[in-house]
């Protein structure tokens, strides 16, 4: 697609000392002056103050964005600083909102920074929504980037989109009323589990500055008008090879336009665990009891993590045996675990434990258990000299 109009007018003429700020904006004659009053007369709302939109948030005030808008409910962890750049090691367990304002405010203070400190849902998003030109969507999760871009269509909006998943990166633009939309791209959510967060896979930390800036790029430019945005067009890259691709996305004819916001947890098949059955669940604290009794001979049961090698490396529950779920889910574990043996799986925090427990119960193990919580809850409330990730 070629350029698109401007999303905003320009305002009004640019002081000296914002002149000077971004005089490297106003030389470049696409930009110049009236589009560096675009960005300065822009509102654009951030969902999520985490890997891409540390990054995001950076580039947009650097840029001269008029109003920043940020919407996050989490704190700022150690685990975090591997990639959300925006946060420091002083800011481990502040709100990553108040983290990014500050950060913000220190690279320029000229920006206006609104803070919502909430999780996005169908109740909210529409009137989150409505105050900003331009949405640009970190979200992690497959719940959150329907409900933003259901919400876009809704309100006539377009949004940049972006998502990170171990060494792959995804950039586009969505606008309906002119092109695609992420639901031309994902007609269906994948099957929950299917696509691991970047808490339960990894993400290699400098991925998300890449995919970030290309984020904020289109940003500016849907903002100015300028250049051929990414509107139906899907940018891929992947750090390991160091390749960029691309691929075509068409809008779907026979597509219904999204008329109002729906569950999306529901929609995606994450609104509950696969273990549904609570007498499968254990607690950390029921699990110590147990290994105490298996050391003394008083029972006898085999504890599995099914998470990944390095994941086990970092830390682990004493007494377990490494298979990871993908041998599970793929049959491979029935030749590993006797159908007649007492089982306690775990993982990182009792999702992929839970998928693991309703496959063996499949192939016909019943005497089952998973760990509710999975190794954090034992590092945190059992052996606290145990590592996080």
């Amino acid at each position: 697609m070629s350029a698109v109009a401007p999303l905003v007018e320009p305002a009004a003429d640019l002081t000296v000392a914002e002149t000077e700020r971004y005089s490297r904006h106003i030389i470049i004659p696409e930009i110049g002056a009236v589009g560096q009053r675009r960005l300065r007369n822009s509102r654009v709302l951030v969902v999520g103050a985490g890997g891409l939109g540390s990054p995001v948030l950076l580039y947009l005030a650097a840029a001269g964005v008029g109003t920043l808008g940020i919407i996050d409910d989490d704190i700022v962890d150690l685990s975090n600083l591997q990639r959300q750049v925006i946060h420091g090691v002083a800011d481990v367990g502040r709100s990553k909102l108040e983290s990014a304002r500050d950060a913000v405010a220190e690279l320029n203070p000229l920006v206006a920074v609104r803070l919502h400190h909430a999780r996005l849902d169908s109740t909210n998003a529409l009137t989150l929504f409505a105050d900003y030109d331009l949405i640009v969507d970190g979200s992690d999760t497959f719940a959150t980037r329907y409900l933003v871009n259901d919400a876009a269509a809704i309100l006539g909006k377009p949004y940049v989109w972006g998502s990170v998943s171990r060494f792959d990166g995804q950039v586009s633009v969505f606008w309906a009323k002119h092109g695609p939309s992420y639901r031309d791209l994902y007609p269906e959510a994948p099957p929950a589990g299917s696509v691991r967060s970047c808490g339960e896979g990894g993400v290699f930390g400098m991925l998300c500055g890449v995919v970030g800036a290309m984020m904020v790029s289109e940003a500016v430019k849907l903002i100015t008008g300028v250049g051929r945005t990414l509107l139906g067009r899907v940018l891929l890259f992947n750090a390991l090879g160091a390749s960029w691709r691309e691929i075509t996305v068409a809008r779907d004819p026979a597509g219904e336009p999204v008329t109002e916001l729906v569950d999306y947890e529901l929609f995606c098949g994450t609104s509950h665990r696969p273990d549904t059955d609570a007498s499968a669940g254990l607690s950390v604290r029921e699990l110590a009891g147990m290994l105490a009794a298996r050391g003394r001979g008083d029972c006898d049961f085999e504890l599995i993590d099914v998470r990944e090698p390095g994941e086990h490396e970092i830390v682990r529950i004493p007494g377990s045996r490494l298979i990871p779920v993908a041998l599970i889910l793929g049959g491979g574990a029935v030749s590993q675990v006797r159908l007649d043996q007492n089982i306690v799986l775990y993982c990182k925090a009792g999702i992929r434990s839970a998928e693991a427990l309703s496959e063996l119960r499949r192939q016909g193990y019943s005497r089952i258990q998973h760990v509710q919580g999975g190794v954090l809850a034992w590092a945190k409330e059992i052996d606290p000299s145990l590592p996080l990730y």
